[in-house]
Formats: structure tokens, sequence, C-alpha cells
């Protein structure tokens, strides 16, 4: 599939769920959103169905998303069928964690290939902070559980914002020992939009990702460890747009994500579809498009109408839009 700008469109990122274990920050209200009804959310069939009809136009890439994916029931036998359907050759999954020690075997059992484990503090005080009500162990555990079980790659997702002060070489020295990818993603204006600022993200608190490799260098170099190299052929499996660098000798990779320092719209590989039934061309447009109505009433040639309408309508660049209608847990992050 090519959209109106000559992309390459195979990559379907599906929110399973707009619920989660978790209330971070930057992410949702600390008193959660306003839950959906049984029936605005799509059913598991409807999710396979949907991604039959994708496969068959060009989606060949699956990532299950939230919220948090591992709440919804489900989940397990739904990543089974989508990886039996003709066409789809990867399913991944970007979760919390803290799930994943009693379900990571089922998962890479029902063909889960990869998955991505958002840790944004390494701190266990400040990992509360964030989340509002979580452990830090309990990601950890999260992460030994993906290794385990053989999941390939597993990442580290950190949104970085630097009122937190993280410790980002500390992060990064978690790829030198063990198969883990650390990837660094510059802090998104997403979320609510009245206001000067969404969702409480200002542009102060946004660490441009060349200033923050440069930053891991320094740390390490005052540390007697090397810089940081590029992966090469070291970089792991994936479709997003992060620039890979490692140690020298690490099993490991550092990746940098930088949505908002250097666009990579032209690179967009991707649509989203949100645990309602929208699909959405693009993370920082509030243009949906109803795929719901379509799977109830309209049977596949409506539904691909829809998917084609979204494709159609995937922006040039995102121009640094600051704020949107729905958080990062509504559309899927």
């Amino acid at each position: 599939m090519k959209d109106s700008h000559g992309r390459t469109i195979d990559y379907l990122r599906i929110s399973l769920t707009d619920r989660c274990n978790f209330r971070c920050i930057y992410c949702m209200p600390e008193g959660g959103v306003s839950q959906l009804r049984h029936e605005d959310i799509l059913r598991i069939e409807e999710i396979e169905e949907l991604v039959r009809i994708a496969a068959g136009i060009g989606i060949k890439s699956i990532r299950l998303t939230g919220g948090e994916p591992l709440v919804r029931k489900g989940v397990v036998d739904l990543v089974d069928a989508i990886t039996k359907i003709p066409g789809i050759e990867n399913v991944s999954m970007t979760t919390n964690g803290v799930l994943l020690p009693r379900m990571v075997d089922d998962l890479k059992a029902a063909g889960l290939s990869r998955v991505n484990i958002s840790l944004d503090t390494l701190d266990a005080d400040q990992f509360r902070m964030v989340t509002r009500c979580g452990n830090l162990d309990d990601a950890l555990a999260g992460i030994e559980a993906a290794l385990a079980a053989g999941l390939n790659p597993v990442k580290i997702n950190a949104v970085v914002v630097r009122s937190l002060s993280q410790d980002f070489l500390e992060y990064a020295k978690l790829s030198v020992d063990r198969p883990l990818h650390v990837r660094f993603i510059e802090y998104m204006p997403v979320g609510e939009s009245s206001g000067a600022d969404g969702c409480g993200w200002g542009k102060d608190d946004v660490i441009p990702s060349e200033e923050l490799h440069a930053l891991i260098n320094e740390r390490a170099r005052a540390q007697g460890l090397p810089e940081l190299v590029d992966a090469g052929s070291g970089r792991p499996l994936g479709w997003g747009p992060a620039r890979y660098f490692q140690f020298p000798g690490a099993q490991g990779t550092v990746g940098f994500i930088s949505p908002l320092s250097r666009h990579f719209c032209g690179e967009c590989n991707r649509l989203r579809l949100t645990a309602d039934g929208k699909i959405r061309p693009c993370l920082f447009s509030d243009t949906e498009y109803d795929v719901r109505t379509a799977l109830r009433e309209g049977g596949e040639d409506a539904v691909r109408a829809v998917l084609f309408e979204a494709l159609g309508a995937k922006p040039d660049d995102h121009h640094d839009k600051v704020g949107t209608e729905r958080g990062m847990s509504q559309i899927g992050g």
C-alpha cells in the first residue's frame, strides 16, 4: 500500500484497550480515563477480522498496544489468531511488563515474536511517582521474563524528560551484558490540548536526541568507558524509526527516537487502530475514521474503504503540533 505521499504503509498498531494498571504522568490522568462502554470496544474477533482484511491489502506487521494490552481478556488467543493470518509476518507488543512473568510463555507459544517494555526510570521511588502506583521490581521482572522466554529482540522504551533527571548512562549500560535494546524517546506533546501545553508537556522538558547522545558519551568517558559507536549490522529487527548505536562489544544496542528534533515523517509506514475502532492516520492528528461501524454493518468492502480513506489522509508531517484531543493511552502508545 502506498499513501498519497508515496510512502509504503505495511504496519498497523492496534490498541486493545484504553485501560492500564499504571497511571503514568505523561499518559493519563491520575484517576484514569473515562472508561469506554463494553459495546464500544472492538471485540477480539472483530480485531482478527480487521487484521485479515488489512493483510489482504498490504499490512505485514502488527504491534499490540494499550493502555496496557495484557489487561485485555483474550489477548493470547488474539496473538495466536493473527499470527496465522496469511500475509502477517510479525506480531509484537508494547507493554509495561508487569504481567509478563505469568503470561510470556503462553504469548511466545501463541506466536508473539518481540516485545517493547516501557521503563522510564531506574529509581524505585521515581518509578512509583511516574507511574503513580507501580513497583520497579515488577517491571524488571517482566524484562527478565521476556529474555528467559526467548523473545527477540527485547527493547526497553524510556521517555526522556529533562525534569526527571534520569540516569541515562545507567540505562544505556543495560545493553552491555545482555541482549537488551534500550531506546530513548523524545518527550512528545500528546494529550489534552487545552492550555499552552498539553498533558504536562513543555518544550523545556524535551532533550533532543543529539544532546542526549552527547551527554551519554560524556558520562561514559568520565567513567572510563568507551563511547557509543554506530550499531551497523548489530541493530535489532524492527519497523520503527530509531537510530541505533552500541558500546563496543555490547550484546545489545542504544537507540534514539527523535519525533521532534529530527522528524521521520517521511519514512512513516503505519496506521493506528484505537480500542474503540477508529483508524488514525497519524499519532499527532485528531482525524479519525470509523472502522467499527464498517466491521459491524458494512462488510469487507466497507472496511477496505475506511482503510484506504485513512491511507489517503496521512499527512506529510506532523508540523510540530502540540496537544491532541485524546491521550496516549486512548490512542495506543
